[in-house]
């Protein structure tokens, strides 16, 4: 198989500081991708500040490679264009984004605060589409882009404490969804990471053992397939440990009910077969469900949708 290279290629990694995204940006680099290292700097909670993304940057630098620091809050949108102003007068072109940085405020819902909330939501979701958004339209001239999306089985599946956290992850594959269809003719493909590794964020949820196995290098593997030149788009792609997955999103074929059926009543008693997994599918865009649910009611009244 042909070694993935980033020859000549122009990478963003936020939240590059530490931890995965330290782990994405080093082997981005080490592929020869030319690195915008960011990070604020912040504890896990977003607070305080540092120079982490420097020295990320200058790690790279000693190995041989291309990287530049920036500290840009990701939720600021004039702080992230100077990042993307920076990379384009220094390379003229960002081609890769991966949108990594994350902050935790864990706790059951019933005690958190609005704040804790709204928080994570911002530097998860905001700041994925602030960063995106500074760089969609260079990508859309130049015909080229590769954008990752950092996903999380908290918002797949779920996790205790993590309400806010599990909102923004889920947030983030809509986010994905769309711009896969939007950015599909400018020949920007669009895909998610969904992480489990041993970082500043899962150290106090794991045992050692477990963080022994959970390298983050690994799953950079994964990311650094997600954002190469043959990348698919819309694909979320769960690696940790050394294990790889894709989460699917699947439709029931479900059922039509008449009118008179169309009751609270009616779809309990109908459950069993509304959510019947023969003949699920998995839909490329919203639009397919409208139209699978129109063709049951049309036929069923005999009614052309010409």
């Amino acid at each position: 198989m042909t070694e993935i290279r980033f020859d000549g290629r122009v990478a963003i990694v936020t939240g590059a500081g530490h931890g995965l995204g330290r782990a994405h940006a080093h082997l981005l680099a080490a592929r020869g991708a030319k690195l915008v290292v960011n990070d604020l700097g912040g504890s896990m909670d977003g607070s305080g500040s540092g120079s982490a993304a420097e020295d990320v940057a200058q790690e790279i630098r000693d190995a041989g490679g291309e990287a530049i620091s920036h500290r840009a809050n990701v939720t600021k949108a004039d702080e992230v264009q100077d990042m993307v102003d920076q990379a384009m007068a220094k390379w003229g072109k960002v081609d890769i984004l991966v949108n990594n940085a994350g902050i935790l405020r864990d706790k059951s819902f019933a005690k958190m605060t609005v704040d804790d909330f709204q928080a994570v939501l911002d530097v998860h979701v905001m700041g994925s589409a602030v960063c995106t958004k500074a760089v969609w339209e260079p990508m859309r001239e130049a015909g080229y882009g590769r954008i990752a999306m950092t996903a999380s089985s908290s918002g797949i599946y779920g996790n205790f404490g993590q309400s806010n956290y599990g909102a923004a992850k889920m947030g983030l594959v809509g986010f994905m969804n769309v711009l896969h269809l939007e950015g599909a003719k400018y020949n920007i493909r669009v895909n998610a990471l969904a992480p489990v590794a041993a970082t500043r964020m899962t150290e106090d949820l794991l045992p050692p053992p477990a963080l022994e196995l959970l390298k983050p290098e690994a799953v950079s593997a994964g990311l650094a397939y997600l954002v190469s030149e043959d990348a698919p788009s819309r694909l979320v792609l769960c690696a940790g440990a050394g294990g790889f997955a894709a989460t699917k999103i699947y439709e029931t074929d479900g059922i039509y009910l008449p009118p008179e059926q169309q009751t609270p009543e009616g779809v309990a008693a109908n459950i069993d077969a509304i959510t019947a997994t023969d003949g699920q599918k998995e839909f490329a865009q919203g639009g397919e469900q409208s139209i699978k649910f129109l063709s049951k009611a049309a036929a069923h009244l005999g009614v052309s949708l010409g």
